[in-house]
C-alpha cells in the first residue's frame, strides 16, 4: 500500500481510503458478516482510512462494531460527518456527535467533516449557533484531532470556504469527468497549496466510470491495457495527482478490493504517460455524449413523496443513451417500481414539490430531468403494453392459486 502524508498532522495515510456509504447489504441491511471479512482484508492490506458519517443508513454503527470487536481500532483514522441542516441550536451538536461516537465505540474521531457544506452561508449560520467554539473544545480535549468539511457546490463558493476557517482538511468529488465540476482540479489545486490534505469522494461516478461506460470508452481502455478495468483506470488517473491525498472507493465485494489494493501498492504521482493522458481525453468525450444527468446515485433525493425512485429513473435514462435503447428500457421495467400496480412510481406523477433538488448535492435539475426520463423511458405504447403484460400476469397468477 502507498501512502500520503497529510501535511497537517504528518499521518501517513493510504492513498485507498475505504467509503463505508455502500456497505453488502442483504434485504435493506447491512450484511455485517460480508462487511466484517471486507474491512479486516482491506486492514490487513495496508488501508487505514475509513470514511463513514451520520446518514448512511447504520453504517457507523457496522464500523464501530467490527473495529471493536477485533481490537483494530487503533490500525485506523476514522472519518465521520456532522449533518449540518439536523442543527438548530448549539446542543444539537453535542448530541449528534454524541450518538456517533457511541455508534462507532471510540471516544474520539480523527476526521471530523462538516457535510455537505455547499456554500459560505450555511458555514456562517452554523458560526452564528457557535461551532467554532464548540470545535475549539472538542479538538482541546482530543474527542475531533482533525476538522474538515466535505463539498458540494460551485467553484466560487469552494474557494470562499476555503478561506473562511483554519480547516484541517477538506473532501471533494472529483474525477476524469468531473475536471471542472463543483470544486474541480483548481479547487484541488487551491486546497493542497494551502497546505490541505484532500480527500476524494465519487472517483468513479457513483460506479458509472466502473460498469457505465459506453462501450467506445471500454475500448479506449482496452488499447492501452486489457488487464486493467475501467475502475482501475479511473483510480489511477487520481493518484497520479499528488495533490489527491486519498481517493475513497465504497468497495463491497472481494474482487473489487483485491483489484483497489493491488493498485493502489503500484500507484504513484506521475505515472501516466502522455498517451494514456490522451486516452482519457478521448473517454471523456465518449462518456459525455452519452450520459445525459450527472446522478450519482448518493440516494440524498430520497424518499420521493411521489414514490418515484429518481435515482433508479436517472440510471436507467442514462443506460439507454451509453449502451443502447433496449437494455435502458429493461432496467427501466425491472429497476424503478413502474409495473407496480399498487401505486404509480412512474416519473410522470411528479408534482414538482422540489424536495428531491433542495436535496440534491449534485444541484441537478431533478423536474426537467425527470420529465425528460418520462418522454424517453414511456413512448406512447409503454403504458398499454406495460398494462397487458401485467394482466396476463394477474390471470397467471390466479390459475397458479387455483391449481395449489
Amino acid at each position: 500500500m502507498q501512502y500520503r502524508i497529510d501535511p497537517k498532522s504528518g499521518n501517513k495515510l493510504s492513498i485507498l481510503g475505504f467509503g463505508c456509504m455502500r456497505f453488502p447489504r442483504s434485504l435493506g441491511q447491512i450484511d455485517i458478516n460480508k462487511t466484517e471479512v471486507l474491512i479486516l482484508d482491506a486492514i490487513t492490506r495496508g488501508v487505514n482510512y475509513f470514511d463513514t458519517a451520520y446518514v448512511y443508513g447504520g453504517s457507523e454503527a457496522a464500523l464501530g462494531a467490527i473495529l471493536h470487536k477485533n481490537d483494530v481500532r487503533d490500525k485506523v483514522y476514522i472519518a465521520t460527518k456532522l449533518p449540518h441542516a439536523k442543527c438548530q441550536r448549539y446542543e444539537d451538536f453535542d448530541l449528534i456527535f454524541t450518538s456517533q461516537l457511541d455508534h462507532l465505540q471510540t471516544d474520539y474521531i480523527d476526521y471530523y467533516l462538516i457535510h455537505n457544506l455547499s456554500d459560505v452561508k450555511s458555514w456562517q449560520r452554523l458560526c452564528s449557533l457557535g461551532i467554532e467554539k464548540w470545535i475549539q473544545e472538542k479538538k482541546s480535549t482530543g474527542k475531533i484531532k482533525q476538522i474538515g468539511f466535505s463539498f458540494h457546490g460551485n467553484y466560487d463558493e469552494f474557494m470562499l470556504l476555503l478561506d473562511s476557517y483554519a480547516w484541517d482538511f477538506c473532501q471533494i468529488q472529483y474525477n476524469y469527468i468531473n475536471t471542472h465540476y463543483q470544486a474541480g482540479t483548481a479547487g484541488l489545486r487551491k486546497a493542497a497549496e494551502k497546505g490541505l490534505p484532500v480527500i476524494v469522494m465519487e472517483p468513479l461516478l457513483g460506479g458509472k466510470l466502473a460498469s457505465g461506460l459506453p462501450e467506445k470508452a471500454v475500448q479506449l481502455f482496452k488499447g492501452i491495457s486489457g488487464a486493467l478495468s475501467p475502475a482501475a483506470w479511473a483510480l489511477k488517473w487520481l493518484w497520479d495527482q499528488k495533490e489527491v491525498t486519498v481517493a475513497l472507493s465504497g468497495m463491497n465485494a472481494e474482487t473489487q478490493l483485491n483489484e483497489n489494493t493491488d493498485l493502489a501498492s503500484a500507484s504513484s504521482a506521475g505515472m501516466l504517460t502522455p498517451q494514456e493522458i490522451k486516452v482519457f481525453e478521448s473517454v471523456t468525450e465518449a462518456f459525455r455524449a452519452s450520459y445525459k444527468v450527472p446522478c450519482t446515485g448518493c440516494n440524498y433525493c430520497m424518499p420521493c413523496p411521489q414514490n418515484i425512485n429518481i435515482p433508479a429513473c436517472f440510471s436507467a435514462y442514462n443506460l439507454s443513451y451509453a449502451i443502447g435503447f433496449i437494455s435502458g428500457i429493461q432496467q427501466y421495467i425491472t429497476s424503478t417500481g413502474v409495473t407496480d400496480p399498487s401505486s404509480s412510481h412512474s416519473p410522470s406523477s411528479c408534482v414538482k414539490c422540489g424536495k428531491c433538488e433542495k436535496a440534491c448535492p449534485q444541484h441537478i435539475k431533478v423536474i426537467t430531468s425527470l420529465e425528460a426520463v418520462t418522454k424517453r423511458m414511456e413512448p406512447f405504447w409503454f403504458k398499454p403494453v406495460i398494462g397487458l403484460v401485467m394482466k396476463f400476469m394477474g390471470r397467471t397468477g390466479k390459475a397458479n392459486n387455483k391449481t395449489e
